[in-house]
């Protein structure tokens, strides 16, 4: 703007000086010639009365021309040069024919203008008839405009450079002056300045679309501090790519994840093949899904693409720990197999036994060893199946509507008696420390939690070992302790003897007839009652189980 200020003035003075040369020098010169011709006339009527007085004395001319710049010639009446003050009068043709010459005879005065282009000059004259028939004719030579303006170039030239000298420092001072408001505009506050009356409808504008984008931009902040909060407190992650493969967004669970910077390309991120293989096929348009495993973990890896104005797609990212899930699935795969393997053994000892006596091969004597064992297997059939069901009423959780005050002292101490014979059989000493204590529950879950723990602690224990239930209050909790001086756990297995069919030792889990799932009742039984489960075993000292129930 001020560059276009400053040409737009520096061109205006300048047409500006030169039009108004222009015009004061064509009135200047108009006016000069107008004098001229005057004098010209005046000068010859002068002399014509002079010459009427004393006669046509060339003599007197001749002294008269040599003082006057005029040129005054006398002209016969037959055209014949009589005097002249430039020429000499024999070399000079007749004058007859000169339109002012002719004129003057015939009407008493002519005027006459010529001009000579190649000097730029032109020549007035004026001629007046005396009373004896010559003419005397006076002339004057000046410049035409070509040739002022020819002589005068370097004149031109030098005042044109001055007026532009003058015309740029006027032009760069008002300028100066002009956008020195303009540029000093409070812009955050349009109103407040005092400038230009003619930008008022502009700073009113100004101060209405400053309040508008003040409002949008503190919506904006508004939002994005909320989605920011929302982001970085979840535990999923959540990452926005531009169109180039750029990360313009992402939040903290994101970076812990992946484990890579935040910021750049997305290969920055992480160099995982299926987390750059997701993000590639997002970024061409196409949603993927894959799965990303680390040392301990299991990710989901959603990418949707985002379409826009161009052909290009930004992408969209969100990662979910499925970690649980896949554990879940793998326990539910390993359930299934385990429950067809556990279910088929007995079934096939049944079939087999009963194949043998319904075709007739038995001997009569081994019949009633046949049906002792088909008997056996069928009970630890029945037995499995109804662990089954038990831990399947446990996984829904609907139980806890039949929740009530139990005294646990009780189910304790009915377990252990009801352990007490197989104890007993087994060389097994049982102790028992309980105090009275009562929680809200529900009684035969709580049961099972006791007797499973007490009959594994019977099962894995050594001839002639103990077996010790502890029941003690802490502050709110109510812990329930089972130790035993068996073969113990190796660390490795510790994590695992919860699950379903799990064993630490198959053969001899085959030797007692158990099912594999009495640790996991135990377990769900305790995540039913918002119980927490702690182990402590040594191999071959002994093992040690507390659940600490809410009081």
């Amino acid at each position: 703007m001020k560059k276009r200020i400053f040409l737009s003035i520096c061109f205006a003075s300048l047409i500006s000086v030169l039009l108004s040369s222009v015009f004061i020098g064509g009135v200047i010169y108009r006016n000069s010639e107008n004098e001229i011709k005057t004098e010209i006339r005046n000068e010859a009527f002068y002399l014509a009365h002079t010459l009427e007085f004393i006669g046509c004395d060339t003599a007197y001319l001749s002294d008269t021309g040599e003082n006057v710049s005029n040129r005054i010639t006398l002209i016969d009446t037959d055209g014949t040069v009589l005097y002249d003050n430039y020429a000499e009068e024999n070399d000079m043709t007749n004058h007859m024919s000169r339109p002012e010459v002719a004129d003057a005879a015939a009407n008493g005065t002519g005027e006459a203008v010529r001009y000579s282009n190649t000097v730029g000059e032109k020549t007035y004259y004026y001629a007046v008839r005396l009373s004896d028939g010559t003419i005397v004719r006076i002339a004057n030579t000046s410049k035409t405009v070509y040739g002022v303006i020819r002589n005068a170039v370097g004149w031109i030239i030098l005042i044109s450079i001055l007026v532009l000298i003058v015309a740029v420092v006027i032009a760069y001072l008002l300028s100066r002056s002009i956008i020195k408001p303009i540029n000093n505009l409070n812009i955050d506050s349009p109103l407040s300045n005092n400038t230009y009356e003619e930008l008022s409808p502009l700073l009113r504008r100004m101060d209405k679309q400053n309040a508008e984008i003040a409002s949008k931009i503190r919506i904006l902040k508004e939002k994005q501090n909320e989605l920011d909060y929302i982001t970085s407190s979840m535990s999923e992650g959540l990452v926005i790519f531009s169109e180039t493969g750029n990360i313009l967004s992402a939040n903290a669970s994101a970076g812990r994840i992946l484990k890579g910077q935040t910021e750049g390309s997305y290969l920055m991120l992480s160099r995982d093949a299926d987390y750059i293989s997701c993000v590639e096929s997002a970024l061409k348009g196409k949603a993927s899904t894959k799965k990303m495993k680390t040392e301990n973990k299991v990710y989901s890896l959603s990418a949707s693409p985002v379409a826009n104005e161009s052909k290009d797609y930004a992408a969209v990212l969100f990662i979910v720990d499925i970690t649980d899930r896949e554990l879940a699935e793998q326990m539910r795969r390993e359930f299934t197999a385990n429950v067809s393997h556990e279910l088929k053994t007995p079934l096939t000892s049944i079939l087999g036994y009963a194949e043998i006596i319904s075709n007739g091969i038995a001997k009569p004597e081994d019949i009633n060893g046949f049906a002792g064992r088909i008997y056996s297997e069928a009970s630890r059939l029945m037995t499995l199946i109804q662990d089954i069901i038990h831990l399947s009423r446990l996984d829904e959780g609907e139980l806890r509507h039949e929740f009530e005050k139990v005294n646990l002292s009780e189910v304790c101490k009915k377990a252990v008696n009801d352990l007490s014979e197989k104890a007993k059989a087994a060389k097994i000493t049982l102790n028992e420390d309980i105090d009275d204590i009562v929680i809200n529950g529900y009684e035969p879950v709580l049961y099972e939690i006791v007797f499973n723990l007490c009959d594994n602690a019977i099962i894995y224990n050594k001839p002639e070992g103990s077996v010790s239930v502890s029941l003690k209050s802490d502050s709110s909790k109510a812990i329930l302790t089972v130790s035993d001086t068996g073969i113990g756990i190796a660390p490795e297995h510790q994590a695992r003897i919860f699950e379903r069919f799990y064993r630490v030792d198959k053969s001899r889990s085959k030797e007692t007839g158990g099912t594999g799932l009495g640790l996991s009742i135990v377990k769900h039984g305790a995540m039913l009652h918002d119980a927490e489960i702690a182990i402590s075993s040594k191999p071959g000292k002994g093992t040690s189980i507390s659940i600490s129930f809410n009081i």
